[in-house]
């Protein structure tokens, strides 16, 4: 049973993805999306409940015992970046009933789509590293093929310089695996945790370990290497921009997270010190990019940078309640990401583009759009209630205790700035009247288009309220994530089994 709660929110994506090809000449490919995003999300809540009754669940495919065969395993952090990935895959396959057009359907894009889900799902569940490059490459493809779908000039430069740069990641990332595997002769993750500490070169461990820096790096969009993101995430539809910032660069974070906790934990004093202050820059460079854009799509896409920063500070940090805040950070962000990218998919069909200095008048004809608005943006910024708030608050209060001052003030600074962003696109897109007097009337907008892109919007602003509001659930799970990350007794004992005895000793540096 524990096998199929596994594998299933990976295979049902994949399946949809090859019926919707199937039936992509005609409008059954949508609904057939949908429905498989709904299936992706029951069998992610079933594993999700699994996880909550054992802590830790694992399954070895085709019965090979690890660490000799393909590893399937999820604990808290694992499942609930699988949870709200579904959730995701569903808000964009909602909206894009209203958005995607025919002819885009025709070219495969609900293919490719749950393609992309099937492949982030399957690098939060896998177990070894080969395997996570797999996953990577299939999360890769997917993707291009939905940044590049339209066809436009744009579009295609973007797409050029996002498999370019992600290429140079895979092959960093591929070559720290070969070496890591050179040293070890394994590459099961929890097997890795005993192996590399009985490595008797731990210098050229701390090389390998900053090479899989580089490699995650790219993929999160840290300092310095995020150059590919603000240059192809304002080119594609409305929908796939959301479901890339909300998913992609959290796959970086995610594998950082896992590596750098389970595996590469002898050296943190000079590892961590340059997540730390890689961390900060990412903040800081983010952040004032975003400030520079007037566009609606390029500011959000800088944004994405700035609150890396946070997520990766909280490993950085690796305290109890440092790494705490950084989970309960990807969780929001997520959340929040994706609703902004969707509200400004409904922008664009009411005032005519994203370009702030062109549109407005959103607030006077779409009051219910604007408040829709506020909700994320304002977690964005970190304004109490909402579950941006308390994530930031998480992540303060850890660096405080460490008395990390320049860090504290960094991401006081950051959330500021992020206020200004957010205040800037209320006050050119909503409240400024429309610079050519056209009335954005909701009216323009078809009841079968606005009712399927609102829907999701409406869904997902629910969910950070009521994260914000009622914290304390999402608080324990994300203590119980972090405890999980910083002990990982449970998930070696989960999946190694009879021989994970010696590998929790070893991993903890005892004779």
């Amino acid at each position: 049973m524990i096998s199929w709660l596994l594998v299933m929110p990976i295979a049902i994506p994949f399946a949809t993805a090859v019926i919707a090809w199937l039936a992509r000449m005609g409008p059954a490919g949508r609904w057939i999306s949908l429905f498989g995003s709904v299936l992706s999300l029951v069998a992610s809540v079933a594993l999700l409940v699994a996880v909550l009754e054992n802590g830790v669940v694992a399954a070895q495919m085709s019965n090979w015992d690890a660490p000799f065969g393909i590893t399937l395993v999820a604990d808290y952090l694992g499942v609930v970046m699988v949870v709200i990935t579904a959730i995701t895959g569903l808000a964009t396959a909602i909206y894009a009933l209203g958005e995607i057009p025919e002819r885009m359907e025709k070219l495969g894009y609900h293919a490719l789509f749950q393609t992309l889900i099937a492949g982030v799902t399957g690098a939060f569940l896998t177990g070894d590293l080969f395997n996570l490059y797999v996953w990577f490459e299939v999360m890769l493809i997917s993707s291009f093929g939905l940044l590049v779908l339209g066809g436009s000039r744009e579009q295609l430069d973007a797409g050029i310089k996002y498999v370019a740069l992600n290429l140079v990641s895979t092959l960093v990332f591929l070559s720290g695996i070969g070496l890591l595997y050179g040293m070890t002769g394994t590459l099961n993750m929890a097997d890795l945790r005993g192996a590399v500490a009985a490595v008797e070169n731990q210098g050229l461990v701390t090389v390998v370990a900053m090479m899989f820096m580089v490699g995650f790096g790219v993929k999160a969009a840290v300092f310095p290497l995020f150059f590919w993101l603000p240059a192809s995430y304002h080119t594609p539809s409305f929908a796939v921009s959301a479901v890339f910032a909300g998913l992609l660069t959290k796959v970086g974070v995610y594998a950082m997270m896992r590596m750098f906790t389970l595996v590469f934990t002898g050296d943190i004093g000079f590892t961590h010190e340059i997540l730390i202050w890689g961390s900060a820059l990412t903040m800081l460079t983010g952040v004032l990019g975003a400030a520079a854009q007037t566009d609606f799509r390029k500011i959000l896409s800088f944004h994405i940078i700035s609150q890396i920063g946070y997520m990766t500070l909280g490993l950085a940090l690796y305290t109890p309640l440092a790494l705490m805040g950084g989970v309960f950070y990807l969780v929001h962000h997520i959340i929040v990401k994706a609703n902004l990218f969707l509200v400004a998919g409904v922008a664009n069909k009411l005032a005519g583009g994203t370009d702030l200095n062109r549109i407005g008048g959103l607030y006077k004809s779409s009051p219910f759009l604007a408040a829709l608005f506020v909700v994320p943006a304002f977690s964005l910024a970190g304004f109490p209630p909402l579950s941006g708030f308390w994530a930031k608050y998480l992540i303060v209060k850890a660096s405080i205790e460490l008395e990390h001052w320049v860090i504290v003030f960094v991401a006081l600074f950051v959330g500021l700035l992020t206020i200004f962003s957010m205040t800037k696109i209320w006050g050119m897109a909503f409240w400024k009247p429309h610079p050519d007097g056209i009335e954005p009337t909701p009216g323009r907008i078809p009841a079968s288009v606005r009712v399927p892109m609102m829907l999701p919007i409406v869904g997902l602003a629910v969910m950070t309220v009521l994260i914000g509001f009622f914290p304390e659930p999402f608080v324990q799970f994300a203590r119980i994530s972090a405890e999980q990350l910083l002990d990982p007794t449970a998930y070696v004992t989960t999946v190694l089994g009879a021989q994970a005895e010696a590998v929790v000793t070893v991993g903890e540096g005892q004779p």
